[in-house]
């Protein structure tokens, strides 16, 4: 059985990226984690000390045991790595 959401794992997966792109502030802060071992990991820790925040707004906890966490890991990176090269490529132009 297929259980991908969008093209993710899952829909919590799904979910808590979805949540972390477009809530500019906290797309913002996770760019900020892209050079962590475990980007994801040390975002939520810090959000949940800092914050407060441990679920998404649609209710999704941080801490689910669904979640996957490389592939979070993998579009925080991803993220910086696009913006640099946007960023980039507007400077020569």
């Amino acid at each position: 059985m297929n259980t991908e959401y969008y093209g993710w794992k899952n829909y919590n997966t799904w979910n808590v990226n979805l949540w972390l792109r477009n809530d500019y502030p906290l797309y913002q802060v996770s760019m900020g984690y892209a050079k962590h071992a475990t980007p994801f990991l040390s975002l939520r820790q810090d959000l949940r000390e800092s914050f407060g925040f441990t679920e998404t707004r649609d209710g999704v906890s941080l801490w689910s045991r669904d979640l996957d966490i490389e592939a979070i890991n993998d579009a925080i990176t991803e993220r910086v790595i696009n913006f640099t090269a946007d960023s980039v490529r507007h400077q020569s132009l």
